[in-house]
């Protein structure tokens, strides 16, 4: 049987994530209440803010700053999650 949750970005019940995609309070706070296209539209933002903020994720600060962009975009936490200026989905610039 599927697992659904109430995701907090489609804001309506959708399929759950398989397993928690992250670590910590945080990783489980996202199981329980994301989708897996909530998740998905979570890693065209994450390539974004890689690449408009140069993060490189081996390193611990753009860890922490990528934990801070993934608290706002989904829960609405803090000043970050926000897409970065020009930011369109599918790529594209404005």
């Amino acid at each position: 049987m599927t697992r659904t949750v109430q995701c907090v970005i489609l804001k309506t019940e959708a399929e759950g994530l398989d397993a928690p995609t992250h670590p910590g309070e945080l990783g489980i706070r996202i199981y329980e209440n994301v989708s897996k296209e909530g998740w998905k539209q979570w890693l065209t933002r994450l390539s974004a803010i890689i690449n408009e903020n140069g993060l490189n994720t081996a390193d611990v600060r753009s860890l922490q700053l990528i934990e801070k962009h993934m608290a706002g975009f989904f829960f609405d936490e803090g000043d970050y999650g926000k897409a970065p200026a020009g930011f369109q989905a599918g790529g594209g610039k404005k």
